[in-house]
């Protein structure tokens, strides 16, 4: 299985190759990581992959050794020690997960940890075929697919906050965001009596190549060249 002849047997067989080959593929995903800033970067993922791989070999060779000490007994398990790396990594993987304010940061991160521990078994159990595919496979996604990704258009949802005059009519707003190509999901409405003032939080969504809030930008100039008595305005991620 996951044979493809293109590695001598003799260099599958030896443990220490298996956790060179671990620790090398595992750079090559950490490297990108760490050129782009990412916090789990170089060596963290070189030690994911390289103690994925030791605890394979560790599940395949208790379970040699079982069988070779007590022949006659039921056989032993040797993915049990396996089966346990993959629910570890998740907390790993968790960690590197942040919630900043209403944005979610991380995921790729995690992800990447996980398919490290994955490369990292496939080295550890001899498939070295199978653990060079799934790194190209990550590089692959992480590199061009990053790029590709700015090719189309993605839904975008931010909240905006506009602090106007109480006099002022809310629909009035509501129009001078539609005609920014933004579309209201729903307000809120809150009246400051005392100041004089009526502040709208708004859900909005419209769809964007880039990532960097120009849209914000056109929000605030349509609202500088309105005849608005505009006093407030936040836009912040959801």
């Amino acid at each position: 299985m996951f044979d493809f002849g293109i590695f001598p047997e003799t260099m599958t067989e030896s443990f220490i190759i298996r956790v060179l080959f671990a620790a090398l593929l595992g750079a090559l995903i950490g490297l990108e990581r760490d050129i782009r800033g990412r916090s789990a970067g170089l060596r963290t993922n070189i030690l994911v992959s390289v103690g994925s791989s030791v605890f394979m070999l560790l599940s395949i060779g208790l379970a040699v050794r079982w069988l070779e000490s007590y022949p006659g007994s039921a056989a032993a398990d040797p993915t049990r020690i396996a089966a346990q790396i993959i629910t570890g990594i998740g907390f790993i993987g968790a960690g590197a997960i942040i919630k900043y304010k209403f944005s979610v940061q991380g995921l790729t991160t995690a992800a990447c940890l996980w398919t490290t521990s994955a490369i990292g078994m496939a080295c550890g159990a001899g498939f070295f075929e199978l653990a060079i595919l799934a790194t190209l496979i990550a590089i692959f996604v992480l590199t061009i697919l990053n790029h590709v990704e700015k090719l189309y258009s993605k839904d975008n949802y931010r909240i905006i906050k506009i602090t106007v005059h109480k006099d002022v009519a809310i629909i009035k707003l509501i129009e001078l965001i539609h005609k920014q190509d933004i579309r209201v999901l729903h307000y809120d409405v809150e009246k400051d009596y005392e100041h004089g003032t009526v502040a709208i939080t708004a859900e909005v969504k419209f769809q964007n190549k880039n990532s960097d809030d120009r849209m914000a930008e056109a929000v605030i100039a349509a609202l500088e060249k309105s005849e608005i008595p505009v006093t407030n305005v936040h836009w912040r991620h959801q």
